[in-house]
Parts: structure tokens; sequence; C-alpha cells
């Protein structure tokens, strides 16, 4: 059967497969994501090998880091937005893989492609309106409803908000935008600024998670109430610790106030981790890429 090709493009790592399921693919290959030129280049070399070791494909799949054009015809559809990543503001990652491949190539936020990969397959599998939310090298947030990726002028940036201070916190922010929302307050970059080291040999009760939990929750309080998704899934590399779920589920839980019940969280079957680990992205991508065999036009 030929399969999709699936790219995930992270601000630190990207990864590729061909497939049409998490356990009928190629084993995922792994990827470091340096410049734009160099990245790309590796990305079409690994589906390259993918195919001529008979991973056939007939479509691609990107489920990249934004902001990101995502809307079919505009200008902007497969580029890059204005990114702090240096080199990077501008990139056509559509175009490369297109001229390349001459395939029909389907992109959108790699946390909107993460909500597709679960919902298809992993932890919101069921849900018709859910929500994924990672939290690593920055915090997006990807919506669907009704089974579809929100999108509108562009897709949620719900990562920007602002959340509640807590009492104590002088922590400036680092948001090149905004300074002090949730992306400058808890992303990965953040809490190492605000330790003066990077935060990956914490231990997972380690107060700076517990931190990080209470400003998600404060804020996906909003995204409750503006979005009303059945589950929210939260991935990234600091949004898998422990302590950085179990606080977001206590300050959403605050936040809300027992205003609606469905989103009341005690039981740990609203506000879930990953089901996919580590590959939701991954995993977007291949559904994208499936979901656009009938429904999305081509646009090679």
């Amino acid at each position: 059967m030929t399969g999709v090709a699936a790219v995930e493009l992270g601000g630190t790592r990207a990864a590729v497969t061909v497939g049409v399921a998490p356990d009928r693919c190629a084993p995922p290959v792994a990827l470091s994501t340096t410049t734009p030129d160099e990245t790309l280049r590796r990305i079409g070399d690994a589906l390259e090998t993918l195919y001529r070791a008979g991973e056939t494909f007939d479509r691609i799949g990107v489920a990249s880091f934004g902001p990101l054009g995502v809307a079919p015809g505009r200008p902007d559809w497969g580029r890059i937005g204005a990114t702090p990543k240096p080199g990077w503001s501008g990139s056509d990652i559509a175009g490369l893989l297109q001229d390349r491949f001459g395939l029909p190539v389907v992109v959108d936020t790699d946390v909107n492609g993460a909500a597709m990969g679960e919902g298809r397959w992993g932890a919101a599998r069921g849900c018709a309106s859910h929500v994924y939310v990672t939290v690593g090298t920055g915090v997006g947030v990807g919506v669907v409803i009704d089974g579809r990726p929100v999108h509108g002028l562009s897709h949620p940036e719900a990562g920007h908000l602002r959340p509640r201070r807590l009492e104590g916190d002088a922590y400036v922010g680092r948001c090149d935008w905004h300074g002090d929302c949730l992306e400058g307050l808890i992303s990965g970059p953040a809490l190492a600024d605000r330790l003066g080291r990077p935060a990956d040999d914490l231990a997972d009760d380690d107060e700076v998670f517990r931190t990080a939990g209470f400003y998600l929750g404060d804020v996906l309080a909003s995204v409750c109430l503006v979005a009303s998704p059945e589950r929210i899934v939260v991935g990234g590399g600091v949004g898998r610790r422990p302590a950085v779920l179990a606080s977001a589920r206590a300050a959403l839980e605050g936040a809300l106030n027992g205003y609606v019940a469905q989103m009341t969280d005690r039981a740990g079957g609203f506000l879930v981790a990953p089901g996919l680990g580590v590959h939701s992205g991954l995993f977007g991508a291949m559904a994208l890429a499936l979901d656009s065999r009938g429904i999305l036009q081509s646009f090679a």
C-alpha cells in the first residue's frame, strides 16, 4: 500500500517517516533543526532514502513550528512567519518540498498537527473537539473543532495569552513580542532564564515546574471558555513533566471555579498526557496527509 510522508519540523528537532498509521510506518528518522537550507535538505534526503527502500508515498504532510502560513492560496502559505529562530523567517517549507518531490504537500502548525494525530490515534481519540498544547522551546496551542483544525486569518496563538501573575513572581518574561505572556514565562528557554541554567536535569517535582503548571492552567481556563474542548492534551519537554500537569489541573479548576462542571479534572481525564508520546506531531503530519486524500485539493 502506498503511504504518505510525514514531516515534523520542530524548533530544535525534526523527524520523518512514511506509512499509514503509527503501527504501520517506517521507523521515524530523527534530525536536528539547524539552518533552513540544511534542515530541509536533510529532510528531503531522508524521505528519498525511505522511498528507495520501498516506503512509497504519494503526498507529504508537514507539521511545523510557527508562525506558519496555513491558508492555501495565500502568498504566505507554507512559509514560516516572523520567528525569533535565526534565519527561519520567511522560509518556504512547502515550496521546497513540492519542488523536490513534485507531490501534493499539506501543511499545518506542529500543534494543530499533533492535535489531529492525538484525535485519530492518541489520547483524544473519540473526541470531536479537543486541544493540544506543547510546552517546550515555545508554547503552542492547536485546536480541533468538529474533527478539523481551526484556522482563521492565521492559526491559534494561545501561547501568547497573558496569565494572571503569581504573587512574588517578579520574572519579566522573555517573549520578544509580549514579555510575560505564557510562552515568555514557561517555555524551556524562559525556565532556563529563570534558573540561570537549563531545567532538563531538575527533579520532576521542582518548584519551577509547579509555577509553570499554574500559569499553564490559568491560560487554559480561557481556552476552555472560548473553544469548549472535550479534552486537552499537554505535551512538550516541559509539558510532559508530571508536576506541570498536576499543577495545571489544579490551576484550571481554580480558575473555572466550578463554572463548567465537565472540565473539573479531579479524576485526571480532561487534562491528559499525549497518547503518542514524543511523536504526536510526526503522526499528526501523517494524519494531515491521510485526511487530504479526498478532502483537500492538491497544491503541487
